[in-house]
């Protein structure tokens, strides 16, 4: 069978909502992404506006200057152009931005079809509940557990039995119209369900009259029995939710029977709602208008029963959506296509057309702004500025309107639509946008499933244009400002925009005063990454310019090829170029084989005593400060040929690498360990094996500190070491701690080293593994209360954490310099539990994890970093503890022991198997190499891993902690660089002896997928791409909208001719474009005709010669050619070459050109998939309800030689390459197998599926000597499919098998690609040939975002690894409460595709597998035992084959 695993997480957001759902963050928002529940909070940075795009380009080339080859102090050495130079960034704007920061992320096993905001006062938490609805009618209500850093959830609730469902002959479920709303008092929530259902669950609120408080003052009564849930011993607890209860829509009123939309108005009493229906259904009201009704009801939740408050008939038919809009305006607007209504409470309409259609479409009275000329379906609309009335609409093109109310006393009088400028941001967003969520006064959560999500902002401008800008008193500090700081506590309409403020407060609002909407402009705060919707994917070589410096320097560190997608929609169309590692951007290389370790180091030089009178009030040069300064000195360890040990030093000037001679800096001392400075970096340490020496700002020495026991006379080894200003942290090989401090005179003017005294025996007699000094500068680790630490503000002495793993696992904490006893002790950290605490205790007998290394560090970027715990075991692999507070209400203890505790985060990523050393290389002792604290790379505050699987742990504010490899061999040396040339980047030497000075590109994102990405934005719909691989170029199909009009010179219709419209339709029109992977833009473009639109591009193998019978790479070209419903529609074929040209002047990448090489004209249907076929270079190009066997003529012609008849419309043509066997996909009915041959050329029909399924996608999958067809439908479903003509069952083959059926839930893969896996094969196993062909595996893509693999397992992995499933689908939690299993199996209206053969089986999921790592030591290893392994790292050893892009490292 096959194992099924997601590789990214979704991307397109589907819904986002605003609530108080953490204690203490402030306003949290929860954004869905189909099956991802994200939580963030948001944060008020001080941001730099971007500097225009000419000056970051100039600044980029000035820094990828080329340089010598050598380390030396001569010519030949390094350049300056790489260590220095003039250019100087352009001072940009100061700004606030508005950031998102991640809090939780859960993985759900279900479709998220809406969510609700649920204000209860009786949670556990105290904060708001999120009610999720999920597909097919279930809702799950959570809250937060700040003792587990998770969701709980608090009940579920399923609609699904046949006695809700109506009629029998009504559809299933999933073919309704399902979405949750909720009224905004909380005190109910409703889902509408099925044709016309309405489920109705009622919440508890700790007063009984929510903001009526003043209309009964009489005494409320006490809650009884039924309001409570009895509790086991007589303790009665109350859930926040009374029982639900289905209402049918036609038993409120008769007349609702097709309900279009509803939502719960404000400003009622009692929970009441809005609802738009019609009594005709869609496909009945053709040639009618004016047949929609609003009606309002009201509810009362303790009798069930409801009220009709208003109803409005003679509504237009164009209407979809119900908007409630709070006070001051009240009331509803129903946005249409073509209009917008406004109906107050008392039942007044006011209305506006928005194009010229509107007339036709409707009599209803409406106010004429038709000159806009908008198109309203796939709007959202916001409140923007609500004491004005003022609203925000986003159009489904991304541009921006601003819609305003005339309030006359509390009466709405009317309604007025204005576009925002685009000189004003009005087309900032660049596609459609589903959810508009308020994030504060200025800022607004833009989600879209067609693009990037975006925090946008607003601020005011004053009389003189100018944009009106908070200030800070002190411009020296940095803003780094939480939401909350900027808000007050309510934020249901987010307090009142022009009410009193505090002066601190009004410093900060960026919009008051009293500016109208008119008055604002826009511009993007944040985004979140998106690869939605993926169209197609393709791989490619990765390319540059010939004999460019920057080919010669990347060899070694980029892929051998790379994976490209196309994404997006509209003007977010873009390409994504994905790697499985990131391929850093080297500035330049050298060979140094004699590197072992690198440490760069920027010290101030000493003061001399003639400055230093003045320093206090004088100003001294920038040589003796070091705020700003480049890294001066780089201190290199080497080990020779013969495994002698010194260490060097280098200076980093403008001449390059300078070895230094003449200082005190003594090479031959021995091997250094670690470097670093401390004093406030006056002082550079350098950590030898035998002793300490420290070196002032001139590398004068002027101390050492040998490592001789006095005691005992022994003089232990130095194994690690840790810097944390003014501490030095000392490992030895007698696991020994040595704490040095760096204590200066009473003039601050020098720093002397001593050791720190240690009056604990457990120190001294413990056995120390591996340890760290962490610096606490956001207080997490402050023995204060939890809810009174100052936020970042701790004492310069006493913010120095030393973290200690002992011999026997367990954790110590201590705050320096105080050594007397630990401040935090955890004794069971090596069974690595999921949640660690001071009390935790393991089961005896449980067997631990074996770690070489702890780290505690801050992971992030510049908007926002936090510490996090990180383990190393043997192997490599890492795990991530991220600390926080939490104290029990009950209980009174407030120190660091009863409230900090360490979560464990998820972390599926195994490290790589170490390099096997060449047979004639002397072998040496393997060196331990420590992981490296990275404080800025590229403005990430990042760890990185060092050895054979050489590793960044990345991290972004929106995203986890990410494990993303570095490309090339095994690192054996590294440190950060920073210089003038090389801004913010790293240095390294490789297992070959090779050492490059490198960047992380900037322009790749890595934390939020867990691989390199990059998105080339294109513009245009880009639907689909082919490589051509011997021009090393990319052919994109793409589709952009442009005005349709009828054809001029049809015949039949002569008035065509005559006809003027002013608001006309839109169409698409393809465009071929050639792109260039050297600079990603695009160097030839291609316009095909009016209406007509590319569907399928691929490169073939095809003849061009029937006389020498010669071959060629050429691309095949589908399209269809769509000129409305009174033309049929036809299509083309074209086959176009590229040939090579002179390129432009400074554009040398533009020496390629498409070449038409043919043509074919296709009168009856439209081109939909192209593929090879045979082994003599023809094509099987499924044309209309036909597939054609078509090959190309030197007179530019496309011969059919066999054809096949199909049933509806080819969705997808493949191939077994060479071999014959197609495969073909219906949208309507199924799939065929058939059988091509070319002596005589035919195609014969060997299988088919059943022919009710609507198929996607369909393509071949083979294992070993079996050949399965795998099948996705429109529902998600993944079919497994075998012909096997000697089954009995299938009639000799007529009837496809039908193995297994899986559910990828909203991820429907639309495209896939089959490629090989590539296995580390040792030597030796190649020498005895005991290895067998790598196997194949289906890359997929969906619309959501994620890509996702299905690969082949043997018989006994499939066995195992589907026991372990089952066992950890049992084990684990599952957040919201829902069940896996179930959610992986295929739905019950799903028909079956063909003959049952599966035995029950079912494909193994891959997402289950990944959360093995959640588990405990201990339970791993008892987890393993029931699924048939011998111990948890032989399931590590099976896992790290079929997980993530295992076999695909060449990506």
């Amino acid at each position: 069978m096959q194992c099924y695993t997601e590789l990214t997480p979704p991307t397109a957001v589907t819904h986002s909502i605003t609530l108080q759902f953490v204690p203490g963050q402030g306003t949290n928002l929860a954004v869905a992404k189909s099956s991802l529940l994200q939580i963030f909070k948001t944060k008020v940075v001080s941001a730099e506006l971007e500097a225009p795009a000419s000056t970051l380009h100039s600044n980029a080339s000035k820094s990828a200057a080329k340089y010598g080859s050598r380390l030396s102090n001569d010519d030949d050495g390094l350049e300056a152009s790489f260590l220095g130079g003039d250019n100087m960034g352009q001072k940009a704007d100061r700004a606030h931005s508005t950031k998102l920061v991640l809090l939780h992320e859960a993985s759900l096993p279900g479709i998220i079809t809406g969510l609700a905001r649920i204000k209860s006062r009786i949670t556990s938490s105290g904060a708001d509940a999120l009610l999720v609805a999920f597909k097919d009618a279930r809702l799950s209500l959570v809250e937060w557990d700040a003792r587990r850093q998770a969701l709980t959830t608090v009940s579920i609730h399923y609609y699904e039995q046949d006695e809700l469902q109506g009629a029998p002959w009504a559809s299933n479920l999933g073919n309704y119209a399902n979405f949750l709303v909720a009224d905004p008092g909380s005190r109910c929530a409703a889902l509408k369900f099925g044709p016309r259902n309405l489920a109705i669950l009622p919440f508890r609120q700790a007063d009984e009259d929510i903001d009526m408080g003043d209309w009964d003052d009489a005494p409320k009564p006490s809650r009884g029995l039924s309001d409570a849930v009895i509790d086991g011993a007589n303790s009665i607890e109350e859930t926040p939710y009374s029982p639900s209860f289905v209402l049918r829509l036609s038993n409120l009123d008769p007349t609702l029977l097709h309900p279009v939309h509803l939502a719960f108005l404000y400003q009622y009493r009692e929970p009441t709602f809005g609802i738009l229906s019609s009594t005709t259904s869609a496909s009945n009201s053709l040639g009618r208008k004016d047949h929609f009704t609003y009606m309002v009801f009201t509810l009362d939740l303790q009798q069930k029963a409801s009220t009709t408050l208003l109803s409005i008939g003679g509504l237009p038919q164009d209407l979809f959506r119900v908007v409630p809009l709070p006070a001051p305006v009240g009331g509803a607007l129903l946005v249409g296509a073509n209009e917008l209504i406004h109906i107050d409470q008392a039942g007044k309409a006011n209305g506006v057309a928005v194009n010229p259609m509107t007339k036709h479409a409707t009599s209803f009275t409406l106010v004429d702004q038709s000159e806009l000329n908008l198109r309203l379906e796939g709007s959202t609309i916001e409140v923007l500025l609500p004491d004005l009335g003022e609203f925000l609409i986003v159009l489904h093109d991304g541009r921006m309107a601003l819609l305003s109310f005339r309030i006359d006393g509390r009466t709405v009088s009317g309604l007025e639509i204005k576009m925002i400028s685009q000189e004003a941001g009005g087309s900032i967003i660049p596609c459609r946008a589903v959810s508009l969520s308020r994030l504060g006064r200025s800022a607004m959560f833009v989600g879209s499933e067609e693009g990037d999500s975006l925090v946008i902002g607003w601020s005011s401008l004053l009389k003189n244009g100018a944009r009106k800008r908070s200030r800070i008193a002190d411009v020296g500090i940095e803003l780094d400002l939480e939401d909350e700081d900027l808000e007050e506590e309510d934020d249901d309409d987010d307090d009142d925009l022009y009410g009193e403020d505090t002066p601190a407060k009004q410093q900060l609002v960026t919009t008051s005063g009293v500016a109208s909407g008119g008055d604002l402009t826009f511009r993007v705060h944040d985004r979140l990454i998106s690869i939605a919707p993926i169209h197609r994917i393709t791989y490619g070589q990765p390319d540059w310019v010939a004999d460019s410096e920057e080919a010669r320097n990347s060899a070694g560190v980029s892929s051998n090829l790379q994976l490209v997608c196309a994404v997006g929609r509209g003007k977010a169309g873009s390409l994504a170029v994905m790697n499985v590692e990131m391929q850093p951007k080297v500035i330049g290389k050298f060979d140094f084989p004699e590197a072992r370790g690198l440490w760069t180091v920027c010290a101030k030089q000493p003061i001399p005593k003639s400055l230093q009178g003045d320093k206090e009030g004088g100003t001294i040069s920038n040589d003796y400060d070091t705020p700003g300064q480049y890294d001066k000195f780089m201190i290199v360890a080497k080990v020779d040929l013969d495994g002698y040990e010194t260490s060097d030093v280098y200076a980093l000037t403008a001449a390059g690498f300078e070895s230094l001679t003449g200082t005190e800096f003594e090479p031959a001392a021995g091997f250094t360990v670690e470097a670093g400075t401390l004093g406030k970096d006056s002082r550079i340490i350098q950590v030898l094996k035998s002793e300490v020496r420290c070196y002032d700002g001139n590398l004068g020495l002027s101390q050492i500190i040998p490592m001789l026991d006095e005691n005992t006379g022994a003089e232990p080894r130095v194994l690690s070491a840790s810097f944390a200003d003014p501490y030095l942290l000392l490992i030895r090989d007698d696991s020994s701690v040595f704490v040095i401090f760096a204590r200066v005179d009473k003039n601050n003017a020098e720093y002397e080293l001593e050791e720190l005294e240690n009056d604990d025996q457990t120190l001294g007699a413990t056995k120390w593994l591996t340890g760290c000094l962490y610096t606490d500068t956001d207080g997490i680790f402050d023995e204060s209360d939890v809810k009174k630490r100052a936020n970042g503000v701790q004492k310069p002495e006493g913010n120095i954490l030393m973290f200690l793993l002992s011999a026997d696992g367990a954790l110590y904490i201590y705050r320096l310099p105080d050594l007397s006893k630990p401040l935090y002790v955890a004794k069971d950290l090596s069974y690595i539990p999921p949640g660690l605490s001071a009390d935790f205790t393991a089961r005896k007998g449980t067997p631990k994890e074996k770690i070489a290394q702890l780290l505690v560090a801050d992971l992030g970027d510049t908007a926002h970093k936090a510490p996090y715990l990180i383990l190393r075991h043997e192997n490599d692999d890492l795990t991530f503890y991220q600390p926080f507070r939490f104290r029990a209400s009950s209980s009174s203890n407030s120190g660091l022991s009863d409230t900090l505790f360490f979560h464990k985060l998820p972390n599926s990523s195994f490290a790589k198997p170490a390099e096997e050393a060449p047979e004639d290389d002397t072998p040496h002792a393997p060196r331990f190499l420590s992981m490296r604290r990275c404080a800025n790379v590229s403005g990430y505050s990042t760890v990185f891993l060092p050895g054979s699987s050489p590793s960044f742990v990345i991290k972004s504010s929106k995203s986890l902690p990410k494990v993303v490899g570095l490309q090339g061999s095994g690192v054996q040396a590294m440190s950060s660089f920073h210089t003038e040339g090389c801004e913010h980047g790293f240095i390294y030497a490789d297992s070959h002896g090779i050492a490059r000075v490198t960047q992380i590109p900037t322009d790749c994102s890595y934390a939020e997928l867990g691989l390199s990405t990059k998105k080339v934005p294109i513009g245009v719909d880009v639907d689909t791409i082919s490589y051509h691989p011997p021009s090393k170029s990319y052919v994109a199909g793409c589709n952009k909208e442009e005005p349709f009009e009828l054809p001029k010179d049809d015949d039949y219709h002569k008035e065509w001719a005559r006809e003027i419209l002013a608001f006309k339709p839109m169409a698409e029109r393809g465009v071929l474009n050639l792109i260039s992977p050297v600079t990603w833009s695009i160097i030839d473009s291609v316009e095909l005709e009016q209406s007509e639109t590319v569907l399928c591009v691929e490169t073939l193998n095809l003849e061009v010669s029937e006389s020498t019978n010669e071959r060629k790479q050429l691309v095949a070209v589908g399209t269809a050619l769509c000129k409305g419903e009174d033309h049929p529609t036809r299509g083309h074929v074209y086959v176009y070459d590229v040939v090579d040209v002179i390129p432009e002047p400074g554009r040398p990448e533009t020496n390629r050109k498409l070449k038409l090489v043919a043509k074919e004209d296709i009168p009856r249907g439209a081109v939909t998939a192209i593929s090879e076929v045979g082994r003599q270079g023809l094509m099987l190009v499924a044309q209309g309800q036909k597939c054609m066997v078509r090959g190309l003529k030197e007179d530019g012609t496309l011969l059919p030689v066999a054809f096949m008849d199909m049933s509806c419309h080819v969705t997808s043509v493949k191939e077994v390459p060479g071999t014959g066997l197609c495969l073909m996909s219906d949208a309507f009915k199924g799939v065929w197998f058939t059988g091509y041959t070319e002596e005589p050329y035919k195609m014969m029909l060997l299988g088919k599926s059943c022919t009710r399924m609507e198929v996607l996608n369909a393509d071949f999958l083979p294992d070993g000597k079996e050949l399965f067809i795998v099948a996705s439908d429109a529902e998600g479903h993944i079919h497994i499919l075998q012909f096997d003509p000697e089954h009995p069952k299938s009639l000799q083959g007529h009837l496809l098998l039908h193995r297994t059926s899986f559910n990828t839930g909203a991820h429907l893969p639309t495209s896939s690609r089959l490629l090989p896996i590539a296995r580390d094969v040792s030597p030796s196993l190649v020498r005895a040939n005991n290895y067998e062909p790598a196997p194949q595996l289906l890359l997929f893509a969906s619309p959501t975002g994620v890509l996702s693999t299905l690969r082949p397992l043997s018989e006994s992995s499939y066995r195992r690894l589907s026991s372990l499933a089952s066992q950890l689908a049992t084990t684990l939690p599952h957040a919201a409460g829902l069940n896996p299993k179930a959610y992986r199996m295929p739905s019950a209206h799903c028909p079956l595709p063909g003959v049952d053969a599966g035995l029950g089986r079912n494909i193994v999921d891959g997402s289950m597998l990944q959360r093995f790592t959640e588990l405990g030591t201990g339970r791993r290893g008892e987890i393993a035992g029931r699924a048939g392994y011998n111990g948890a790292d032989e399931v590590r050893g099976e896992l790290e084959t079929i997980l993530g892009w295992a076999g695909l490292r060449y990506l």
